[in-house]
């Protein structure tokens, strides 16, 4: 399965830079899926309902369908945090999974960045990313694309990855 990663510092452009990555490439007939990593703790569920009772009655795993989608929860329950390999290995066979995070694994990535934050730049010590997509110059050998560039950017992925 190709696979290209998002990264950035919090406040940097990575969801929006997804979202549009993810309208672009799929407007071009590729199918895509994302993976998406979070950092605090999360919910898509809400007190009260069926599937949240469930969980909480002690549940490993809730799958709620109906006719227009179905998502699969699965309490950790102390078990680690799966690795990004084990989260790709559930994912439906598409063109492209794109991740937004995991910045640590080692996969191919492009970096999000945005000036006013005044975050360092991820790329100089990870040598995955391979290319910056910034609203602010940058001192780098790497390509660097601006921020609002989707095209640009989505044939950039693209061509790292085949497709």
């Amino acid at each position: 399965m190709r696979i290209f990663g998002v990264i950035g510092w919090k406040n940097a452009g990575k969801t929006g830079l997804m979202e549009r990555l993810i309208a672009e490439i799929t407007s071009r007939g590729f199918s895509v899926s994302t993976v998406k990593h979070a950092h605090h703790s999360f919910d898509v569920d809400h007190p009260g309902r069926d599937s949240y009772r469930h969980r909480d009655a002690g549940a490993r795993e809730v799958m709620l369908a109906s006719g227009n989608r179905w998502a699969l929860m699965a309490e950790l329950r102390g078990a680690p945090e799966p690795t990004l390999d084990e989260l790709l290995a559930k994912v439906s066979p598409v063109d492209l999974v794109l991740i937004e995070g995991f910045k640590r694994d080692q996969h191919p990535k492009l970096e999000a960045h945005r000036a006013a934050p005044g975050n360092p730049l991820i790329a100089p010590d990870d040598p995955t990313v391979l290319a910056i997509a910034t609203d602010t110059q940058v001192d780098t050998d790497l390509p660097v694309f601006d921020l609002d560039d989707t095209k640009a950017i989505a044939d950039f992925i693209l061509k790292q990855v085949d497709l």
